[in-house]
């Protein structure tokens, strides 16, 4: 338990950003900021774990902006999404203009031309996802030579989508000689294995088992045949009044929520991957704003939707990777507010429970309403396997056709 007269001020933080931080009402550290930042102002590589929502972007943008600020250095950061991309660009954004630092997203699904712009305005915080930076890297369109911080967010995650290939070969041009940090809610092997060949004996920061589900968050399981879950939902609506989010298995799965929700006269939106960039920002924005009571998504957006204030989280369907459990329901319980997670679950799926509880090390409390009688689940019904064969996504690959832009001469250090 942390102790409550712990602030901010003996982490070694520069006193422009103390001002800055009281004035956002952050006077506590979270225990992974509170490990994380006198560590990274040493210049050390980090390895951070913490449960999703606990602060760990501002954990490693602190150090970042104040490294860069000094050495007039640049910093990349990897993110697995478009949208976790532009929330960690919004957390520097509150910081660097103190420093007169500027930052730029490279993601797909927006311009390249405005990408290119501003690249030219010289910024020195790139945040970008690794299939547009492999992309802008085919093309010569920029250069990591200057990079002396790299951040690995949401690495497991990245793996998952299938961008190992793509962080190999941007690894490639990133200098040696830097300093390297990876934060992520849980630490698979396929991470350990990248940490072990691109870390200099980085410092292990653990404040929650890898895995572990947010303390503040009531979860409830309810186990229904498959044709009651949407009238489930429905009932479970009802019950809550505050913001939503419901997670569906696959992108079609989520255009049918979507649309069975408004048919009944919710207000909700969808964000997934066939949705365009500019349809999902404009989604995300009008949950945020409360335009849209309730958000459909699939596990694209499981880490990048910084909402705080969610009332509950509905697993329409659970997820493909046990895993992502722990990140979906971790969209709600944020900045130490209490929050809830439903999941629904059809009697077939008794294997899966079972693992998630597993990973969570917990049973989930099953839960039932007067129409809804629980089912039984079917425990071993698949007893040959520990876990579902996960369907793993391709991820994002470098598209550059045949010309390539050339390089020219610019003052942009990308």
């Amino acid at each position: 338990m942390m102790q409550q007269n712990v602030t901010f001020d003996g982490l070694g933080i520069a006193p422009k950003i103390l001002e800055l931080l009281d004035r956002m009402k952050f006077t506590t550290p979270t225990p992974i900021q509170l490990k994380a930042i006198p560590v990274a102002n040493e210049g050390q590589d980090v390895i951070g774990v913490a449960q999703t929502g606990t602060g760990k972007t501002l954990a490693f943008a602190i150090p970042v902006i104040q490294r860069i600020a000094r050495t007039d250095g640049c910093c990349l950061i990897l993110t697995p999404t478009r949208e976790l991309a532009l929330q960690v660009n919004e957390v520097f954004q509150q910081i660097v203009p103190l420093f007169g630092i500027k930052t730029a997203v490279i993601i797909g699904g927006e311009s390249m031309h405005l990408q290119l712009k501003a690249l030219k305005k010289d910024p020195r915080v790139l945040v970008a996802t690794p299939g547009r930076l492999a992309d802008h890297l085919k093309r010569r369109t920029v250069r990591l030579s200057g990079v002396d911080v790299l951040i690995l967010d949401e690495a497991d995650r990245m793996l998952d989508m299938g961008f190992r290939p793509q962080i190999e070969q941007i690894l490639k041009y990133v200098p040696k000689s830097r300093q390297t940090m990876l934060f992520s809610a849980t630490i698979p092997g396929g991470v350990v294995q990248i940490a072990s060949a691109h870390m200099k004996l980085p410092v292990h920061i653990e404040v929650a088992p890898s895995g572990t589900a947010p303390e503040r968050i009531i979860q409830e399981l309810f186990i229904v045949k498959k044709f009651s879950k949407k009238q489930l939902l429905d009932k479970l609506l009802k019950q809550y009044h505050g913001p939503v989010l419901i997670f569906s298995r696959t992108k079609f799965g989520a255009r049918k929520i979507t649309r069975f929700l408004r048919e009944m006269n919710h207000r909700a939106a969808e964000i997934h991957s066939d949705r365009t960039q500019a349809q999902r920002r404009e989604a995300l924005e009008g949950f945020k704003r409360g335009k849209y009571r309730i958000l459909v998504a699939t596990d694209i957006a499981s880490r990048g939707i910084d909402v705080v204030g969610i009332e509950v989280v509905i697993n329409f369907d659970l997820p493909d990777d046990t895993e992502n459990y722990v990140h979906r329901i971790g969209r709600t319980g944020r900045a130490g507010h209490v929050g809830r997670a439903i999941s629904l679950a059809t009697p077939e799926q008794g294997a899966e429970i079972k693992n998630i509880e597993r990973l969570i090390k917990t049973d989930l409390p099953v839960a039932e309403l007067p129409d809804f009688p629980r089912e039984k689940l079917i425990p071993f019904l698949r007893s040959h396997s520990n876990s579902p064969p996960p369907r793993r996504s391709r991820g994002r690959r470098p598209t550059g056709g045949r010309r390539r832009p050339r390089p020219g001469r610019s003052k942009s250090r990308w």
